[in-house]
């Protein structure tokens, strides 16, 4: 198994980074590792995600939510052809702390088989995940 993890302190309350998390169909907007996704937000409801990582072509996939808490976890699990070949697991976490921020962590756990093909692959999305990143830092620190 291999984890990409990242994480961002958000001067923010997780309500309001939670609420732009949620907020799918402007993903297109402002997100540019997630440029598309849409589905049913609950447990055990597949979405639809489209994630073009820095100078790469776009994949889409249909994973499966996972866990879903406001306000704090949002995880899908994700998979190509079989999870013994390829499966993501793919976590935003937000942590409140006594500064008064939030630190948003975002990551994926990856395993299967053709994993070791993947090298170049992960560390695209590993800069993906971090653009994101201080892209919702932006939006969410933004007077309202």
């Amino acid at each position: 198994m291999t984890e990409i993890r990242t994480q961002i302190s958000i001067k923010a309350a997780p309500e309001k980074i939670w609420d732009i998390l949620m907020n799918f169909e402007q993903y297109s907007r402002w997100n540019p590792f997630i440029i598309s996704i849409s589905g049913e937000k609950k447990v055990g409801k597949n979405l639809d995600v489209t994630i073009q990582p820095p100078d790469a072509k776009a994949m889409s996939f249909k994973p499966v939510i996972l866990t879903l808490e406001p306000n704090k976890e949002l995880r899908w699990s994700g998979k190509m052809f079989a999870s013994f070949i390829f499966r993501g697991e793919h976590y935003f976490i937000l942590q409140p702390n006594a500064r008064g921020t939030t630190d948003f962590i975002h990551g994926e756990q990856f395993s299967g088989i053709t994993l070791p093909l993947m090298k170049k692959m992960l560390e695209k999305t590993r800069e993906g995940f971090e653009l994101m990143n201080q892209e919702l830092k932006l939006l969410s620190e933004r007077p309202q």
